[in-house]
């Protein structure tokens, strides 16, 4: 494996793509920790460790995950990637049951282009909306975090009211609309996919932090409770268990074979031979889990601004039993993660068509009728599949939960034993290791593997990369990036050791 890595810069073209793609994802990570004029961040900071270690704050904590720590710092680009995603899947959806986008999406390199700038244009619109929830959020916070105390924690917004609204919100949908431009460079002249890139780096900026706490559990003051040597080793255990079946599940197919009938042409014979349809096991990919996570977070909300509105203690009860921790959340949970599963896979999965297209060039499954009964065959063995997927996205998804109760690991270690993070940061790496293989085996080198390959989780979702940027322009990028974390670090050692 080591030896690939060293391989990889031995590649002009693979070397130029790697450093500006380690570019742009600095230039993001710079954006995260930019605060917007008028705001202060450590008033921010206060309040969000104070949620987490509360237990409470798992809208925030999700949403500052995926942000990359850019939240709670009040950062330029504290909306994150979201907006651009949100309005991809939206587009998605629409594309599968308005006829108008499917036949736009049908149109080739043109259609799809159309799509991507509507897909932009609904990105700003969303940035603005979520822009000025956000900041209406920050300048009373205690509307959306009952108890906020202004005393306690400082005050989060110093600046003027409107004034303040409206320019967070251009910076912040500016910040936002970067980070996509970004996610297409990389995408299109980098390694990997950009948009999955960006949020796989924020998700592991926190790894230092969350090492350190890490090594805290073990390693306490003396009369400070910590862990012994075998929870230790369970841990360890855990992680590599979940990690291999994070890869297993997500790299898992189940290949249907295909059979094409022999067709002569003249004096040529075509057809005949035998291929295979490969269903993944885990089709909808982490996209269950998200839908899940923020649509359980609405109702808790609703029934206590209702009890508290309408004096009734039974509603703010029932509310506290829609946290972590309560069964009936786990309970909604997995209703919602098995809805969405097979939600998405009928909208995305069409057998009828898989079905068309195999009889239109003279394929058939053995054993299996062309046509309706394909068709048939495939919903049957889909079904079954997704159903073994969205059992293991809940396990996945209550692992993380399971630490934090059972045995008191902070939220920052329990996440990188399962989760939503966990599962986005396995099937990139995976994605992006795939594309680097590929290089290496078309310039006759190894690839991470002795023996096999690495394959990618679809083939529907490789796209077409666009012309690698030059060696030159990539040296005087990477070269401005070193000089700017030189900079930083310089800083950060000023500041520390002066303290």
């Amino acid at each position: 494996m080591f030896s690939a890595f060293a391989n990889s810069l031995k590649i002009p073209e693979l070397r130029s793509r790697i450093l500006y793609t380690l570019s742009l994802l600095f230039i993001a990570r710079v954006g995260a920790h930019i605060p917007l004029p008028g705001i202060d961040p450590k008033s921010l900071e206060l309040f969000f460790k104070a949620q987490t270690a509360a237990g409470g704050g798992s809208l925030m904590g999700l949403y500052n995950m995926f942000t990359g720590g850019a939240l709670t710092k009040g950062a330029v680009c504290a909306l994150g990637i979201m907006p651009y995603i949100s309005a991809s899947i939206i587009f998605q959806l629409l594309t599968a049951v308005v006829p108008a986008l499917s036949r736009l999406q049908q149109e080739g390199d043109v259609g799809r282009q159309k799509l991507t700038q509507y897909t932009r244009y609904a990105t700003v619109i969303i940035c603005l909306i979520q822009g000025v929830l956000l900041i209406r959020a920050l300048q009373n916070p205690a509307i959306l975090f009952p108890g906020y105390d202004v005393n306690l924690y400082g005050q989060i917004v110093v600046a003027s009211k409107w004034t303040f609204l409206v320019f967070s919100t251009i910076y912040m949908t500016a910040g936002t609309m970067l980070l996509m431009w970004l996610g297409e460079q990389i995408t299109q002249r980098g390694i990997g996919n950009g948009v999955s890139l960006l949020i796989t780096i924020g998700i592991l900026a926190d790894l230092p932090g969350a090492a350190m706490a890490t090594y805290q559990l073990f390693f306490a003051p003396i009369g400070v409770a910590r862990l012994g040597l075998p929870q230790g080793i369970m841990m360890v255990t855990l992680f590599l268990v979940v990690t291999m079946g994070i890869i297993l599940v997500t790299q898992g197919q189940r290949k249907i074979p295909v059979q094409y009938a022999k067709r002569v042409v003249g004096q040529k014979v075509y057809g005949g031979q035998s291929s295979f349809l490969p269903l993944k096991v885990n089709y909808s990919g982490v996209m269950p889990v998200i839908f899940a996570s923020a649509i359980l977070l609405f109702p808790q909300q609703i029934l206590q601004y209702a009890g508290a509105a309408f004096n009734m203690p039974f509603l703010i009860e029932f509310s506290h039993n829609l946290v972590h921790g309560q069964w009936p959340y786990y309970l909604l949970m997995t209703l919602l993660i098995l809805f969405f599963s097979y939600f998405w896979v009928s909208v995305m999965f069409k057998p009828i068509q898989i079905a068309d297209d195999l009889k239109k060039y003279g394929g058939y499954i053995p054993g299996v009728r062309p046509g309706e009964p394909t068709a048939s065959f495939l919903d049957f063995i889909m079904t079954r599949l997704t159903l073994a997927g969205a059992i293991f996205l809940t396990v996945i998804a209550i692992i993380p939960d399971i630490l934090l109760f059972a045995w008191n690991v902070p939220p920052r270690v329990a996440y990188f034993f399962g989760g939503t993070g966990m599962l986005i940061t396995v099937g990139v790496i995976l994605d992006t290791m795939r594309q680097i293989e590929t290089f290496l085996l078309q310039r006759h080198y190894d690839g991470f593997l002795k023996k096999g390959r690495i394959r990618g989780r679809s083939t529907a979702s490789t796209v077409a990369l666009g012309e690698a940027a030059s060696d030159k322009a990539v040296m005087q990028l990477t070269t401005v990036m070193v000089v700017i974390l030189a900079i930083g670090l310089i800083a950060w050692a000023v500041r520390h050791f002066a303290l």
